[in-house]
């Protein structure tokens, strides 16, 4: 009988392994970057073609490799990063598999160039679909050269898989800016042999001194200054794991997790691990829908994690993941806490860019009523100002345009005493019973009533929780609520739960339940309304999910309820109140959804807008 089981040729073995270790340009722009960094490059520039399609260039100032070097580089399972007895549970080093180079040549056309530092000359040697060539000689300084040209072009089937050539180039420079986050002492460039795509200086002198500043810098210019203006650093340690970073503030926030940044022991990883300990990090600050904007970093012992599940190395495994989920949640929300009432200098910008008239439609001045006579707007002369000013009137009924409605002010008295020296200011007015204009040292500030309010009702809230249980009040007169009989039946199951939580309710007959407490910290309520919408989350969430499960949620739609509503009218002595208490209350810049509670405008900002700088 003839066998059926036969090797494989080495360049086949090699294609199939290039299938794991090369998905994309970008997967070998990390290959050739992390080789680089190992190698102890200073700097690291890439060029690349079509998306890295037509080519990779990655070239460095490391150690360079002998000719002995280059002809074992290109064979499989060679490294310089292990030795017969290294311990694979302590990798210290970004690659240890040595399949990279031999897995690229196998798809694609692959030159390397090299010369250590101090030798006379540099070497060269070439692999086309995975035929090396012989080492020869060749010109180029100290470092490495990395040439790849037409990739997968030995795999024609992978290559009709790849997308454009500008999404192919946006996934490498994700790459790269991973990796110059990781090292800030290294300086990276990316450009597409034309322009330059990224550039990245490295970090020296006192800056590498200060880790938490240097990469502040370095984030500052891989992601731009608003995330550097708008984040808290995080730096917290538990049982040999360190965690240290920057976490956005929740009003900086984006619609995907894409901008998540995140290292192990200066890898770059995607773990589902992590990045679900990110979200319950953010869970009472932002929407289910928004998502933070972080870079974190955490460096703990080897063999404490398991880099060596999957020949990407971009997956990692923790002996202990509670560990690490728990410091994540524990190091970010103490963070956020540090930073009080802040909220992210993105929404002033936001205001400022819609109220500036570049771009937006001109509309026709409304025709004013002064001193008996009709003006269309426009500039009047400069000696009219005065009389103007004192001329102004309402106009009448038939100027020919309709009235608008008055928006509803009220007034503070502007005492010399009354210094708007605390943080948010001083109230000046209420607009349309439903924001708070304060005046500030440097500019002024608008207050979302409801908003702010909730916030610090749901803080007050989970601080009860923590300290033995939510107060009741008695109703003085119960008041039933009808629901259909599914609703009610979910909350009449859940009723000691909701008492927990200072809300108790009892069946009354099918279809209906009675409301006889309430919490005591949300004054008047619309229990009606509140326990409507308890019923629709206990629909959405089901039957079996304990509410403690769901505290946050629960504790949001309560504080929701019993906060201080829009068209509320308050007097001086309440809006004053409600500033002191967002400025004592950890994380009051934004509501339980990461909407903005307030708006802060500089007088330098404001004098912009009209010209006066």
């Amino acid at each position: 009988m003839t066998g059926v089981i036969r090797a494989l040729p080495e360049t086949l073995v090699n294609r199939i392994a290039a299938g794991e270790v090369v998905e994309r340009p970008a997967s070998a722009v990390k290959e050739l970057v992390e080789n680089a960094i190992d190698a102890g490059a200073s700097r690291v520039d890439v060029t690349l073609s079509r998306g890295g399609k037509a080519l990779i260039a990655v070239v460095d100032d490391g150690r360079g490799m002998t000719p002995d070097d280059l002809a074992l580089a290109v064979e499989r399972h060679c490294t310089s990063k292990l030795t017969a007895d290294s311990d694979l549970t302590d990798i210290r080093t970004l690659g240890f598999r040595g399949e990279a180079l031999p897995s690229i040549g196998s798809v694609a056309r692959l030159a390397i160039t090299s010369r250590p530092p101090g030798a006379d000359q540099a070497w060269r040697i070439a692999v086309e679909s995975g035929a090396v060539g012989a080492v020869e000689p060749a010109a180029h300084p100290p470092g490495t050269r990395v040439e790849v040209c037409d990739l997968f072009h030995a795999t024609p089937a992978r290559l009709k898989f790849l997308k454009a050539d500008r999404t192919e180039q946006n996934h490498a420079a994700d790459i790269l800016k991973r990796l110059a986050m990781a090292h800030p002492e290294v300086a990276f460039s990316l450009s597409d042999g034309t322009r330059g795509l990224l550039k990245a200086p490295a970090l020296t002198g006192g800056l590498l001194d200060d880790p938490h500043a240097a990469r502040r810098e370095r984030l500052g210019a891989v992601l731009g200054r608003d995330f550097a203006a708008n984040c808290v650093t995080v730096d917290v340690d538990r049982e040999g794991a360190r965690l240290t970073g920057h976490a956005g503030l929740p009003t900086f926030h984006k619609a995907t997790a894409q901008d998540q940044f995140l290292f192990v022991n200066g890898r770059p990883v995607r773990d589902r691990l992590l990045h679900g300990a990110i979200r319950g990090a953010y869970q009472d600050f932002l929407a289910r829908d928004r998502h933070p904007v972080v870079a974190l970093y955490l460096d703990l012992d080897p063999a404490a994690v398991d880099v060596n599940v999957h020949p990407a190395k971009t997956e990692v495994r923790f002996r202990d993941a509670a560990l690490v989920r728990g410091l994540i949640v524990s190091g970010i929300r103490h963070a956020l806490a540090g930073a009080g009432h802040r909220a992210s200098t993105t929404v002033a910008a936001g205001v400022l860019g819609h109220a500036r008239p570049e771009g937006r439609e001109e509309r026709p001045a409304p025709r004013l009523a002064l001193g008996g006579g009709a003006w269309r707007g426009g500039l009047r002369p400069a000696s009219d100002t005065l009389e103007t000013a004192r001329a102004w009137q309402a106009p009448p009924p038939d100027a020919g345009f309709a009235e608008a409605p008055a928006p509803v002010a009220q007034a503070m008295p502007d005492a010399e005493t009354d210094a708007p020296d605390a943080p948010l200011g001083r109230a000046r007015a209420q607009l349309h019973a439903t924001y708070i204009v304060a005046e500030t040292v440097d500019g002024l500030v608008i207050v979302d009533q409801h908003a702010a309010h909730e916030r610090l009702v749901y803080e007050r809230m989970k601080d009860a929780l923590a300290n033995g249980g939510i107060a009741r009040q008695g109703l003085l007169l119960p008041e039933v609520v009808d629901l259909d009989e599914g609703a009610a039946s979910r909350l009449v199951a859940r009723a000691d739960e909701l008492a927990d939580l200072g809300l108790v309710v009892e069946g009354f007959g099918p279809g209906a339940v009675v409301v006889r407490e309430v919490p005591a910290l949300l004054g008047q309520v619309n229990a009606a309304g509140l326990v409507r919408d308890l019923a629709d989350e206990l629909a959405e969430w089901g039957q079996t999910l304990a509410l403690k499960d769901r505290m946050a949620d629960v504790c949001g739609t309560m504080a929701c309820h019993g906060s201080v509503r829009a068209g509320r009218r308050l007097n001086e002595a309440e809006m004053n109140a409600l500033l002191r208490q967002m400025e004592a209350t950890p994380h009051s810049g934004q509501c339980n959804h990461g909407r903005p509670t307030y708006v802060e405008l500089r007088l330098a900002d404001i004098e912009r807008l009209f010209g006066r700088r």
